[in-house]
């Protein structure tokens, strides 16, 4: 499957609460829940405008994966950015839909990329302990242990 990422804007409040709805208990399968407020339209709109100002302060950078036909299949997220960008924490997840296709493994080498672009000498990333599938994600693009080598 053919995806890129593309930066998160505001216009993409609507299709992005849809994704996160869709895919909510998928999602709390595998990662602590949002809270039910997250999936409060309003409370979304609120949490995706202060987002965007972090992203605007280059203190996170937020990306949609999306497939050709610009839809939403995940979210690849490069946070936590230190001063002097230093470091970073990396996180993402993939629709229940897309699981199994490489989606998570092709958005990560993509993520990294863009990390380099904005000068980010170490990212991290963590898993649940029960998150089997990024983990093997992780392992296979070159994290270990939670590092990125």
């Amino acid at each position: 499957m053919s995806i890129y990422l593309q930066p998160l804007i505001e216009d993409d409040a609507q299709s992005l609460f849809q994704f996160e709805l869709e895919n909510r208990v998928f999602f709390e399968k595998m990662v602590p829940t949002r809270g039910n407020d997250y999936y409060d339209y309003p409370y979304f709109q609120m949490n995706h405008k202060k987002l965007l100002t972090e992203q605007r302060d280059g203190q996170s950078f937020f990306y949609l994966i999306k497939d050709k036909s610009g839809e939403i299949v995940g979210r690849m997220n490069i946070v936590d950015v230190t001063k002097g960008r230093q470091s970073a924490e990396i996180g993402y997840r993939v629709g229940e839909a897309y699981m199994g296709k490489g989606i998570a493994s092709v958005a990560l080498q993509l993520a990294i990329e863009e990390a380099l672009k904005l000068n980010i000498k170490e990212l991290r990333a963590k898993t649940t302990t029960n998150n089997y599938p990024s983990q093997k994600v992780l392992e296979r693009n070159g994290f270990f242990s939670g590092f990125h080598k």
